[in-house]
């Protein structure tokens, strides 16, 4: 195996035996043999797409594929090869369907069309062949990999839309066209950089599509301050980012004596008013994904994953026999919650009539972390905000969203929020923000000093919100502002983050807690000749620069 698509790549290269995030070789050899795969899919519904017509199923399963294999989603081996044997069946469908629209023609460079098996021995083989190193040329690796892990963040918000029922073909016929296009020996370096910066629009496309979908479902979020203690009843704690399926759990439980607590990226969830009327959804419970080997062992009750980040137990985990998967997560011997069928809700009867059995949470912190701090409430301040800023009140802002990871070296942003000086502010989004949303940072004038826009996706909010800043102080470029961005990473969800606020001109962004694995040394020269992109150094260093 060779993985680097995250921030922590063994030894900063790659990861060869295991995965740092507990993915086997076989599980990640599977993966790069679906995705090369799904290419051929994806060559085949783009010719199909030229006619006129296209295939939902199509759409559907490239996106699920992708969604399967960012960091930390699926380790569950059968279910990849149950995809790739779908990847052969969809290949048929499309041709049959093209040989009676008269189309014959298939692109020469899509070679993944050509080979078909049916045993796990065959496709074990073949993964082996397919995988990253298969472009020799390592600044085109570089920017194939970057479309690729780009294209994957993209496919993960356009599942959570398309959950709420809301859907961009566009969005749908890019994914599989920048699929296609990593497999074009033809493209020039300039001509795929081209293509990566078209997906950061698209990442800006699919950010406001997930936001629509979230705020038309279940309002527009509000100032919440979220409980982070226990209750005495039975629970289930919901981890992931979809919240069709808290939607539809909270359903299911309501008078059940069963209550429903989120963990890492679903705490904004408390902060939509749908949600709150569920006397039952309770609090948040624990921290960062990445301690949830510690935190589930005391949670007593059923834990669901809808999505990533899932951290494989370790051999004597307590709580390994509570853990449910739905969606794209799954991991060999957890239980896995189907899909819903024609938008009708989930049946996760299994997992509340296990939760009733549990004991209640035992109780690892007491108070409250507040959240809502999107778009709409912010911009529902902004005469509050900029009468700060044109005070003095406020001298900085610092976008500081993004991921949450287990190295010690992330201890930076705890450390770097602590020493800003008292006339900053922290815009945030993500679960980075559990490496600082519980410090006792105080307000600015009753604004507080960490404003939380939600989950990853919502960092959509914060370019909201820069954008009308820079519209009432009437600047021209949106770089003029008084924002500083110093942005962690950690999977795929952030590189399509990353590649949005590019495609939007942001420029000067500080990225942590270490540059990718996966940009060769000239493509980062590139993004720092051209847009600034940097890394970190030390808190006290990098605070010399933000703040002059």
């Amino acid at each position: 195996m060779f993985c680097y698509q995250c921030q922590e790549a063994a030894a900063g290269k790659g990861c060869t035996v295991k995965g740092v995030c507990g993915k086997t070789d076989d599980v990640a050899n599977l993966q790069d043999l679906l995705i090369y795969l799904m290419k051929g899919v994806s060559a085949l519904s783009v010719r199909l797409h030229e006619t006129g017509e296209e295939m939902p199923e199509v759409n559907k399963f490239i996106t699920d594929g992708l969604f399967m294999t960012i960091t930390n989603a699926n380790f569950d081996k059968q279910r990849f090869v149950k995809k790739i044997e779908k990847a052969f069946r969809l290949c048929e469908k499309l041709r049959n369907r093209l040989a009676e629209l008269g189309v014959l023609y298939i692109p020469n460079h899509c070679k993944c069309l050509d080979w078909k098996t049916k045993t796990i021995e065959k496709m074990e083989e073949k993964a082996k062949l397919v995988g990253i190193f298969s472009t020799q040329n390592e600044d085109i690796r570089s920017l194939r990999e970057l479309l690729t892990y780009g294209i994957k963040g993209l496919a993960a918000y356009a599942e959570h839309a398309a959950n709420l029922g809301y859907e961009d073909t566009e969005l749908y016929a890019f994914m599989q066209e920048g699929l296609v296009a990593t497999l074009n020996d033809n493209l020039s370096g300039d001509e795929l950089t081209g293509l990566v910066l078209k997906c950061g629009s698209m990442g800006v496309k699919v950010m406001a599509l997930l936001d629509k979908a979230n705020t038309s479902t279940y309002g527009n979020p509000e100032i919440t301050k979220v409980n982070i203690g226990v209750q005495n009843n039975p629970a289930i704690l919901i981890s992931g980012h979809d919240l069709r399926d808290l939607h539809d759990l909270l359903e299911q439980t309501e008078g059940t004596g069963v209550d429903v607590y989120t963990h890492s990226e679903m705490l904004p969830a408390h902060c939509y008013p749908t949600f709150k009327k569920y006397s039952h959804f309770v609090g948040n419970y624990g921290n960062a994904w990445w301690k949830q080997t510690e935190e589930f062992e005391k949670f007593n009750g059923v834990i669901l994953f809808t999505t990533n980040c899932l951290v494989p137990p370790r051999s004597n985990a307590t709580y390994s026999d509570r853990v449910y998967t739905t969606g794209s997560a799954g991991f060999a011997g957890f239980p896995h919650i189907a899909d819903r069928i024609n938008g009708q809700p989930k049946n996760f009867s299994q997992l509340i009539e296990h939760a009733k059995k549990c004991n209640a949470p035992t109780e690892i912190e007491k108070g409250e972390i507040m959240g809502g701090f999107a778009h709409a409430q912010v911009l529902a301040l902004a005469d509050k905000v900029v009468d700060a800023v044109k005070s003095g009140a406020i001298r900085k802002f610092f976008v500081m969203a993004g991921c949450d990871g287990r190295m010690k070296s992330r201890d930076y942003y705890t450390q770097f929020a602590e020493k800003l000086p008292h006339d900053t502010v922290i815009l945030t989004a993500g679960c980075a923000k559990y490496r600082y949303n519980k410090l006792p940072l105080g307000d600015i004038g009753g604004i507080p000093r960490v404003l939380d826009a939600g989950q990853c996706n919502d960092s959509y909010s914060l370019v909201v919100i820069a954008l009308k800043l820079k519209e009432i102080f009437g600047l021209n470029d949106v770089n003029d502002l008084p924002i500083a961005y110093n942005i962690a990473w950690y999977e795929q969800k952030a590189v399509i983050v990353l590649l949005a606020l590019l495609s939007l001109g942001v420029k000067n962004i500080h990225l942590g807690s270490t540059l990718p694995a996966f940009l060769s040394p000239n493509v980062a020269k590139v993004l720092v000749e051209n847009f600034g992109i940097a890394g970190i150094t030390t808190v006290d260093e990098d605070l010399k620069l933000f703040l002059g």
